[in-house]
C-alpha cells in the first residue's frame, strides 16, 4: 500500500506522542480533527486513531491508506489532536470543539506551521485551557494542554465554540461560516459569472465547487427552464450550508460531497463553475484544468459550460481540447467569463 509523503505539521503534531513526552492512551482513545494522511500517521496505525476530515480529497487520501475516516464525529476521547486552520475564528472554534470532546483527564494537542499562525494558535489555546507545553520543529509548533478540564475558561469556550455556527450574511439571504472561501461576502468572480449567465439555461445543471450555494441559487433565480441542480463541493462544512441555503428550492437539488477532479459520474445539460485555483498559497492551474475536464466529460452534445477564472490563468488549451466552441463572454477587473459548448 502506498503511503503519503512526510507532512511537516503532521510529523510535529505527533512528536510529543512518538517521543514519549506525552503518553498514548489505549488504542481507539485518540481523535484526530482535520486529520491528514502521511508517514507519521501510518507509523501510529497501531493506536487506531479516529480520524475526521471534511475536505474530500484529503479524506480520500486517508482512505487509501486504510484509515477509517468520516466528516464528523461525536464522543469523548483521552487525546484530541488537531491541525489548526489558518483562519483565526475557524481555528478558535476548532480548539473549543477539541476541548469539548476531551474526556475528563484528557489532553488536547494542536499544531500549525509557523507561517500559518502557529504562535497565535498557541496563545489562543493558552487563553482557553491554561498553560500549555510547546515544541517547535520543521518550522511548525505543537502545543498541548494539561489534563482537562482544569484550567478551562468556560465562558470563552462557549463564545469560541459558537464561532463555527452558521450565521446569516448579505441581509440574511445566505448562511455561512468562517474559514470558507469568501465566507462573509460574494466574491467578485462569482458575482461576475452570475451577472453574465443567460436566462435560457435549461434542463439538468451542475455547480462545480459550489461553496455555500450562491451560484446555484442565482441559476435557479435567473433561469426558469432549469429542472434540476446538482451541487458538487469538496468541503463538507460548505456543503452543509448549501443544503440550508437551497432548502425549499423550486426544483430537485442534489448535494454531493465530492472531489470534482475525479469526475462527476453523471450527465448534465449545463454546468457552471468558479473553480478553486490555489494549492496552499500558490496558484495552480491544474485544479481548474481538472474541473474543465470533468465538465467536458459530464456534458452531452450541445452541453454548455460557463466558467469564471482569473484572467491570467491558462485554461484556453484545456477548453479547446474538451469543447467544440469556446468564447470569452466578458473580461473585467482581472477576471474572465467563458462559455464552452460541446460538439
Amino acid at each position: 500500500m502506498a503511503v503519503a509523503a512526510d507532512l511537516p505539521a503532521l510529523d510535529v503534531l505527533l512528536l510529543p506522542l512518538q517521543s514519549g513526552a506525552l503518553a498514548w492512551p489505549a488504542p481507539g482513545g485518540t481523535l484526530f480533527l482535520r486529520a491528514r494522511a502521511g508517514a507519521a500517521l501510518h507509523e501510529a496505525r497501531a493506536q487506531r486513531i479516529v480520524c475526521e476530515q471534511g475536505f474530500r480529497p484529503w479524506a480520500a487520501a486517508l482512505e487509501r491508506e486504510g484509515v477509517a475516516v468520516s466528516d464528523s464525529n461525536s464522543g469523548r476521547f483521552d487525546r484530541v489532536l488537531l491541525l489548526a486552520p489558518r483562519q483565526r475564528e475557524e481555528s478558535r472554534a476548532l480548539l473549543a470543539r477539541a476541548i469539548a470532546q476531551a474526556a475528563p483527564g484528557g489532553v488536547v494537542v494542536a499544531c500549525a506551521a509557523n507561517q500559518e499562525g502557529a504562535r497565535s494558535m498557541q496563545d489562543d489555546l493558552t487563553r482557553l485551557a491554561g498553560p500549555v507545553h510547546a515544541l517547535t520543529k520543521k518550522h511548525c509548533r505543537v502545543c498541548w494542554t494539561a489534563p482537562l478540564p482544569d484550567g478551562v475558561d468556560w465562558d470563552l469556550h462557549t463564545e469560541w465554540l459558537a464561532l463555527d455556527a452558521p450565521r446569516p450574511i448579505l441581509d440574511g439571504r445566505f448562511q455561512s461560516r468562517p474559514g470558507l472561501f469568501a465566507w462573509d461576502r460574494i466574491d467578485a468572480a462569482s458575482a461576475m459569472l452570475a451577472q453574465s449567465l443567460p436566462s435560457d439555461l435549461a434542463g439538468s445543471g451542475a455547480d462545480l465547487g459550489a461553496g455555500f450555494g450562491y451560484l446555484s441559487a442565482e441559476v435557479l433565480a435567473r433561469c426558469p427552464a432549469v429542472t434540476a441542480m446538482d451541487l458538487y463541493e469538496a468541503e463538507s462544512r460548505a456543503l452543509a450550508l448549501a443544503r440550508m441555503n437551497l432548502a425549499g428550492a423550486r426544483v430537485p437539488v442534489g448535494f454531493h460531497w465530492h472531489d470534482v477532479a475525479t469526475g462527476l459520474g453523471r450527465r448534465h445539460d449545463f454546468i457552471v463553475s468558479n473553480p478553486p485555483f490555489h494549492q496552499g498559497r500558490a496558484d495552480d492551474p491544474a485544479l481548474g484544468r481538472a474541473f474543465i475536464a470533468a465538465a467536458a466529460a459530464a456534458l452531452g452534445p450541445g452541453g454548455r459550460f460557463w466558467l469564471v477564472a482569473n484572467r491570467h490563468l491558462p485554461y484556453e488549451a484545456a477548453l479547446a481540447q474538451g469543447f467544440a466552441r469556446v468564447r470569452t463572454v466578458r473580461e473585467d477587473a482581472g477576471f474572465k467569463v467563458i462559455e464552452a459548448v460541446k460538439a
